[in-house]
């Protein structure tokens, strides 16, 4: 091994060994008490969890706390309390807890946005029960979806290398600043360097919806939808920012999609003056505060074998 490679492995080393050392005041082993059920002892389950404000407000998977009686938060330096439940969104496998006494650190959220493949990934959890535990790796993919438990499919997830077992769950992806820069939410069990984690920018959004609201606000416009690639012609005549759109596969019978004259085929671009370009887009224009506004749609329509711009309301039902 020659000394630059030797230079380069101290400063992965040192680098690691920084956001391990940042983070692990804030992140929580999660305990979960589950109500007995009828023939059956106390159910008792684990997961990690990180604060990230100073007053105790702690985000963790939906799926960690899915079904607790009672959740209890225990830190690296002895510290454990009980923690309230401020609420879920299956849909994200987001959950926000409120921890009663807890220690001053907490993790500065950062942005998953401007992420590229290869970057330096650090997650810290509790994996198997082993508490406190590092592992590192590369941020392997962007723009992946996962089903949830919820039904629908989390957008713009995190793919990485790095380590994960059950117990991670719930736990900080760190960058080399030790910003969090994803939410450790799920492994291929059958497949080896693929975890995967929920993009912060989804994570921060859904957070402040919980603990404004205790849940996600919705609407629902009644389409199937996939992104596509817009003619590239039609892009550059245009001068349109992004090369693709939302193209509408089924309308349900009976939605407000048909009801306001929403059509398969159609491919939406633009919402409200802001370019679509994949189905996430969409998504974050019907939640929110968004929710249960009109909708003006900006969409390529198939006319006569050419696709026509066309503007249409949709006001998304509940």
């Amino acid at each position: 091994m020659g000394a630059r490679d030797e230079f380069i492995l101290d400063s992965y080393s040192a680098t690691v060994t920084q956001v391990a050392h940042t983070a692990s005041a804030a992140v929580a082993h999660i305990k979960v008490r589950k109500p007995a059920q009828r023939g059956n002892a106390v159910a008792h389950g684990s997961g990690s969890g990180f604060l990230f404000t100073p007053d105790g407000f702690t985000i963790t998977n939906a799926h960690v706390v899915e079904g607790a009686g009672e959740l209890r938060a225990a830190f690296a330096d002895g510290t454990e309390s009980v923690a309230r439940l401020v609420g879920t969104d299956a849909s994200t496998d987001i959950a926000v807890l409120r921890i009663e006494s807890h220690p001053s650190a907490f993790l500065p959220l950062g942005s998953s946005a401007a992420l590229q493949p290869g970057q330096l990934a650090v997650a810290v959890g509790n994996p198997l029960g082993f508490d406190f535990t590092v592992t590192a790796g590369i941020v392997s993919a962007l723009g992946r979806s996962l089903p949830s438990r919820g039904g629908r499919m989390i957008e713009d997830v995190i793919q990485t290398d790095v380590a994960l077992n059950p117990g991670n769950s719930g736990g900080p992806l760190l960058d080399s600043a030790a910003q969090v820069i994803g939410v450790n939410t799920a492994v291929i069990p059958s497949a080896q360097g693929l975890s995967f984690a929920v993009a912060i920018d989804t994570a921060r959004w859904v957070a402040g919806e919980l603990m404004r609201h205790g849940a996600v606000r919705r609407g629902k416009l009644g389409v199937q939808c996939a992104a596509v690639a817009l003619p590239r012609r039609w892009v550059r005549e245009n001068e349109w920012p992004v090369a693709t759109g939302v193209r509408v596969v089924e309308v349900v019978a009976g939605s407000a999609a048909a009801r306001d004259g929403l059509r398969s085929g159609d491919i939406l671009i633009g919402c409200d003056g802001v370019p679509l370009a994949q189905l996430s887009d969409l998504l974050k224009r019907l939640a929110g505060e968004g929710y249960g506004k009109p909708l003006l749609l900006k969409l390529l329509r198939p006319v006569a074998g050419t696709l026509t711009p066309f503007y249409l309301t949709v006001t998304p039902g509940g």
